[in-house]
């Protein structure tokens, strides 16, 4: 639940950020990483995927085509 709160908390301070003008772009390189549907889980406060970091520059697709997306627990 903390990653979550921290989650929302980037998203949130990123959107003040550029609504006050102190911010013209906010760049989310690792989340994008681990999450494809990283939008859609800001947007609708869902939790996210942790990265695993011995993958990155790895020259392979692990770590960078293989995280899932987002799935109910319902369907």
């Amino acid at each position: 639940m903390q990653r979550l709160c921290q989650a929302r908390e980037v998203f949130l301070s990123s959107e003040a950020a550029i609504n006050s003008g102190a911010a013209d772009l906010v760049a989310f390189g690792v989340p994008f990483l681990a999450n494809p549907d990283l939008v859609r889980r800001y947007r609708e406060n869902l939790s996210l995927n942790e990265a695993d970091p011995s993958t990155f520059y790895g020259g392979g697709e692990t770590g960078y085509t293989d995280y899932p997306f987002y799935r109910n627990e319902e369907t």
